[in-house]
């Protein structure tokens, strides 16, 4: 089991000025795809809960206006990370001088459904909107997060939420406390690939918020995914034998809820050895969240 806290360090600026935050995952507690839009984008439905399983991000200013990162994120080439493309961004859209090196520890699997890169970009907005002094209020730093991509909004909106669109609407949903057990098959996800696929399940009846409690909820993206990646499959059948397992976002990573973390750590130690996951506890909000004004 690795370390998966999202505790704040250096909540405010240290001695050279820079500031280290955590970049919390998200689980889909569930995800249904109600249509598909004439510019090629999927309408859906999700419930997204953050948890306790953080990539932390370094942020060291700089006076130059350079932005670079200064760590390696495997298959992720600097000018494509999200975190360096929010920094750009934010200095493009309020001509900011300063810069900054940002050193990213990645603790969330790669192409797993949890929102990592996603996650990263939001926390570089929040945070950079403070290291540099910008003063953007929530709405204004979302309305970029979706110009980075469908799911980084949600991470700067900071609340568990209902989503609906391909996922920018949110409200906010209020969730009890829980702990997960989340394992990472060892396969990568192509997210384009699984929406993509003629047999996705493009017509579920959308719910209202009121009905989440009622409904059985489902991911209509697993059935795809474990047809083509037959390790996702055993890896919910096994945790299943504990609970209610599912797959998170497009794949691969699955998880099941369980009422307190003496069981869930309990269920992890059962599990066969070989299958990598983390006990976690679901987070009532985003931890950056009183860095944004509204």
């Amino acid at each position: 089991m690795q370390d998966s806290g999202c505790r704040i360090q250096d909540a405010d600026r240290n001695e050279s000025g820079g500031i280290t935050c955590p970049a919390p995952a998200k689980l889909n507690l569930f995800l249904h795809v109600t249509g598909r839009r004439e510019d090629g984008y999927h309408e859906l439905q999700t419930l997204f809960r953050f948890i306790d399983l953080c990539d932390m991000l370094h942020f060291s200013p700089r006076e130059d206006g350079e932005v670079h990162r200064v760590s390696e994120v495997e298959g992720v080439p600097e000018d494509r990370d999200l975190c360096v493309r929010a920094a750009r961004l934010l200095q493009g859209e309020t001509g900011c001088k300063l810069g900054v090196d940002i050193a990213v520890e990645k603790r969330i699997p790669m192409g797993g459904g949890l929102g990592g890169g996603s996650s990263d970009a939001a926390t570089a907005l929040i945070a950079l909107n403070r290291l540099w002094s910008l003063g953007l209020n929530r709405a204004r730093l979302m309305e970029l997060g979706l110009r980075l991509g469908a799911d980084v909004p949600v991470f700067v909106f900071g609340e568990n939420a209902f989503a609906e669109g391909v996922g920018e609407k949110l409200q906010a949903y209020a969730l009890p406390p829980a702990w997960y057990v989340v394992l990472f098959p060892p396969v990568h996800v192509p997210t384009a690939k699984i929406f993509a696929h003629p047999e996705l399940t493009r017509d579920s009846v959308s719910i209202i918020i009121r009905a989440l409690s009622t409904q059985p909820l489902r991911n209509d993206l697993q059935a795809v995914v474990c047809s083509l990646y037959p390790e996702v499959a055993d890896y919910i059948a096994e945790l299943g034998r504990y609970g209610r397992a599912m797959m998170t976002g497009s794949g691969a990573c699955v998880f099941a809820e369980f009422e307190n973390q003496e069981k869930a750590h309990t269920v992890l130690r059962q599990l066969p050895e070989a299958m990598r996951g983390v006990a976690v506890q679901g987070l009532l909000r985003h931890p950056l969240h009183d860095w944004v004004t509204d």
